[in-house]
């Protein structure tokens, strides 16, 4: 799927395959404008302009922007790859598909802003630091019909999600789940997770899902 993932930069993995899933089931038409925040090594975004979509690609690593830009021209596809701050390079413009696969692993020390590589995947004590910033800026940034996809871990509530974007006036449901193995990350907190009661006794893997989610015509 991409070339190159530098060290530091998020790897395409079984989210990513899930996201890339919904992407598929979508009906985008050429030219499509489609925003991928979080891009990482680009992998989403190469796929939408594939597809024909119009793609703009934002990261907050500098690494992250250096993988997919290099992976874009190695694909011979066109994207323009911003660095920045989620929608903050995109203020003022609008799409008709965002893509979206946020940090949404709760942290122990969830109080603590994560640095380095756990940018990608810490997102405070619930995880969902970043998860609730895309539903209360995302709406804003979609055109009439346009569609939100959003994959995050159970772990981080994903029905609260959906009950954000419809109190933003999106239609919104969950459409795609699969369980996976603990990766490193969450073998390392599966005792924590179990005493916050985010994991019960029976549970030994961890379900991902993808919220989408429709601004009405």
């Amino acid at each position: 799927m991409i070339a190159l993932v530098p060290p530091g930069v998020y790897a395409p993995q079984e989210d990513t395959e899930l996201l890339a899933g919904a992407l598929s089931d979508e009906p985008l038409t050429q030219g499509a404008e489609v925003l991928d925040v979080g891009t990482g090594s680009g992998a989403l975004a190469l796929e939408a302009a594939r597809r024909g979509g119009r793609v703009t690609a934002v990261d907050v690593s500098w690494s992250a922007v250096w993988a997919a830009r290099l992976n874009a021209r190695l694909a011979g596809l066109t994207v323009r790859i911003r660095h920045g701050n989620l929608f903050d390079p995109v203020r003022g413009q609008t799409f008709d598909l965002i893509l979206a696969n946020p940090p949404y692993v709760p942290a122990p020390h969830g109080d603590d802003a994560p640095r380095g590589r756990a940018r990608a995947w810490d997102a405070g004590g619930d995880g969902r630091l970043v998860v609730d910033r895309i539903c209360r800026e995302a709406p804003g940034l979609l055109r009439p019909g346009g569609v939100l996809l959003l994959v995050q871990s159970a772990l981080a509530d994903p029905d609260l999600t959906v009950v954000h974007l419809h109190a933003a006036g999106l239609k919104a449901a969950v459409t795609r789940r699969q369980r996976i193995a603990f990766g490193p990350v969450l073998r390392g907190r599966e005792r924590w997770l179990r005493e916050r009661g985010l994991l019960s006794d029976s549970e030994n893997d961890e379900e991902l899902v993808v919220v989408r989610a429709e601004l009405p015509v």
